[in-house]
């Protein structure tokens, strides 16, 4: 396999080309050690990898039965500055350069958890890999609303999930929502 990648801003999907990948959730400026993980795993498995950012300031509006979905933005007031996808294509392509492997990257609105699981579900995906949340009082407080993504994921599917850790691990007594 040589190195490939094309960005999927909604318009198209070769679900064939993705049947069976491995996917894996991304955000920007995360650490490379979840991608690497999941280009391994991709690797190991002659599987494409699908690296999959999701825009959580938009929501699905309707999906045309061709499968182009439209969506429009949680708050009118907050306009995105688009490049989220165009920085996480530029990371993959330099991380991914000489891996040996088919990856694509897609873009997908609304809950992380939800749109991960139906994008799976669609290419019939062989596993998913997310990374742990990041530390602080402000992430925890939003995995506390919200919820942990990986967490979700392991209750709402069926596929594997592969949680890879961020940062260094915390020891067995520092707590893990610090006041």
């Amino acid at each position: 396999m040589t190195d490939e990648a094309s960005v999927d801003r909604g318009d198209t999907l070769d679900v064939e080309a993705l049947r069976g990948a491995v996917v894996v959730g991304v955000i920007p400026d995360q650490p490379p050690r979840v991608l690497k993980e999941a280009a391994r795993y991709a690797r190991l498995h002659g599987a494409p990898l699908a690296v999959v950012y999701v825009d959580v300031t938009r929501f699905v509006t309707y999906e045309d039965p061709d499968g182009y979905v439209h969506s429009a933005p949680i708050d009118l007031n907050i306009t995105g500055d688009g490049d989220d996808l165009m920085r996480i294509e530029a990371a993959a392509a330099d991380l991914l350069v000489g891996a040996g492997i088919r990856w694509s990257a897609h873009e997908l609105v609304g809950d992380p958890a939800m749109a991960m699981r139906q994008f799976a579900d669609r290419i019939q995906a062989r596993m998913l890999v997310v990374g742990t949340r990041r530390r602080g009082l402000g992430e925890s407080i939003r995995e506390f609303f919200t919820g942990s993504v990986a967490a979700r994921l392991a209750h709402r599917q069926q596929r594997p999930i592969l949680v890879v850790p961020l940062g260094e691990p915390l020891r067995d007594d520092e707590d893990l929502w610090p006041a």
